[in-house]
């Protein structure tokens, strides 16, 4: 009796690309594989939750910052707030919400000025981290209404 193999090219659903927050799918495809490889892998290691969330956000924040309602790519790679530079086992302290917090304030005007805040050159950094963070939570807001 002969054996054959059967081998499928059917793509097997990857649960990253399903439960991608609507900000991911508005970045690019690098920004959005980051996450889905990231998030699936760490459902492979700690399971589905938020731990997983978690896990993916922090690798697309080391390469990527929220801007407005998506992600875009930081110029530099690297911790973008004093949460992403802890160890998981550390206690936590509130992120930046995606903002690259270890920008140059410079960096933050530039992302400020994309966002039309008012005042951006007067501000010092922490100033210009909560309001960028208001404003990318605004048009987050708005666009999922769309």
């Amino acid at each position: 009796m002969g054996w054959s193999i059967h081998t499928s090219t059917e793509e097997v659903a990857m649960p990253g690309r399903e439960d991608m927050p609507s900000t991911i799918r508005r970045s690019n495809e690098k920004a959005q594989d980051t996450w889905a490889k990231t998030h699936d892998s760490a459902v492979e290691t700690y399971g589905e939750g938020e731990r997983s969330h978690r896990t993916a956000f922090a690798a697309l924040k080391h390469s990527f910052e929220k801007v407005g309602d998506h992600w875009e790519p930081k110029g530099r790679k690297g911790p973008s707030d004093e949460q992403s530079e802890r160890s998981y086992r550390e206690t936590p302290v509130p992120t930046a919400g995606g903002v690259d917090a270890n920008a140059s304030k410079e960096h933050l005007v530039e992302v400020a000025g994309k966002l039309d805040i008012p005042g951006r050159t007067d501000m010092n950094k922490a100033e210009l981290v909560k309001a960028i963070e208001k404003a990318n939570n605004r048009r987050t807001a708005k666009a999922r209404e769309r």
